[in-house]
């Protein structure tokens, strides 16, 4: 089944059915939509990316957290998506860290860091979203 999320301008991630808004995707032509993504059910991937997009672009985070639970996104599974998608996910002391494929050492490689792999994830995401 194919779902609609959107960043609401105020922080809010929203959920539309694709039904609802396949015949007229002009329904999200507006100022306040940062950004639209599909979820696909059949896909974790698209969980995740909607997760770490929209934690990195400054998105709700108990809304995140709660669709993170929801959709059963644990660290153990962060490490499947981060290996499946060419990033480095490890922890570091007591974090985790997210890094590109090309990582040489925290001193030197743009890093991620976070509590979760979520947020470890979403940091390193910041610096390629806008």
């Amino acid at each position: 089944m194919i779902h609609y999320y959107y960043l609401h301008a105020n922080g809010d991630l929203i959920h539309k059915y694709a039904v609802a808004v396949d015949a007229d995707l002009s329904y999200f032509d507006s100022p306040f939509i940062k950004r639209v993504w599909k979820l696909d059910t059949e896909s974790r991937g698209t969980a995740w990316v909607i997760c770490v997009e929209a934690l990195a672009l400054g998105a709700n985070r108990e809304r995140i957290f709660e669709l993170k639970e929801k959709w059963n996104l644990t660290d153990e599974d962060g490490r499947v998506f981060a290996e499946r998608t060419g990033l480095k996910l490890f922890v570091d002391g007591s974090k985790f860290c997210a890094a590109f494929a090309d990582f040489e050492n925290v001193q030197e490689s743009q890093c991620g860091f976070g509590d979760t792999a979520l947020e470890a994830l979403a940091e390193l995401a910041k610096g390629g979203l806008t």
